[in-house]
């Protein structure tokens, strides 16, 4: 009896177990050419005259990459430069885009940068933001239940670490046109996003709910892309 009951409990611990994520280590390139060109980032768009390119995170914003692949969402952030397929954004800044953290198709999830140095991610609020992208999505490669569990622990991770306010999706960022948290000084820099789509984001932000999010401000300025 000492024995079964020895069994379960092993079988519960894990079970448990197996529920705790890990996070892999994965840099991508952050030499200083990108240094230099998140700083000057910086000056341009917030116009800040800084040396320093580490954030106060404040805010985490769920992403989707569209690239149905790791590896090429990988070698899509991994260069200091933007590449020239990213004719759409380059001449707001040489930098190129990153984000924090990369979650694959299985949930695999990977640490791309320190979530304490700036990543261009965002407009307007890449100095508080910690970014975090999911590989695939869209009609062709929907997220997966696994990224959405992904997403979850590392929301609840991430509130635990740092004084977070606010959880986003990438398409709700123009609603913090106008906020105090919103530098962005160039007013032509917009782009027309949609990830992670509403549906993840509701259910990401009913498995958080306990951490009080505060909720999106109500958009005040309109842009047409």
């Amino acid at each position: 009896m000492k024995s079964k009951l020895f069994a379960i409990v092993c079988i519960a611990v894990l079970y448990a177990c197996s529920g705790t994520k890990r996070i892999i280590s994965k840099p991508i390139i952050f030499d200083e050419e990108r240094i230099r060109l998140t700083q000057e980032y910086i000056r341009e768009h917030y116009e800040r005259e800084t040396e320093s390119v580490t954030i106060d995170p404040r805010m985490i914003v769920l992403h989707w990459t569209v690239i149905p692949t790791l590896e090429g969402a990988f070698d899509a952030f991994e260069d200091a430069r933007l590449p020239s397929w990213r004719p759409d954004i380059k001449n707001a800044s040489a930098l190129n885009v990153s984000a924090h953290f990369l979650v694959d198709r299985d949930g695999t999830i990977y640490r791309l940068m320190p979530e304490t140095t700036m990543g261009r991610h965002v407009i307007g609020l890449n100095y508080c933001a910690i970014g975090v992208e999911n590989v695939g999505g869209g009609e062709e490669h929907p997220l997966t239940a696994a990224q959405l569990r992904s997403n979850i622990w590392l929301v609840k991770h991430l509130a635990k670490k740092y004084p977070i306010e606010y959880l986003i999706g990438h398409y709700e960022y123009p609603n913090f046109e106008g906020h105090p948290l919103w530098l962005e000084r160039d007013d032509g820099y917009r782009t027309k996003k949609e990830d992670p789509g509403p549906d993840f984001m509701q259910k990401v932000r009913k498995a958080t709910q306990q951490y009080n999010f505060k909720p999106i401000p109500v958009k005040s300025v309109s842009h047409e892309n």
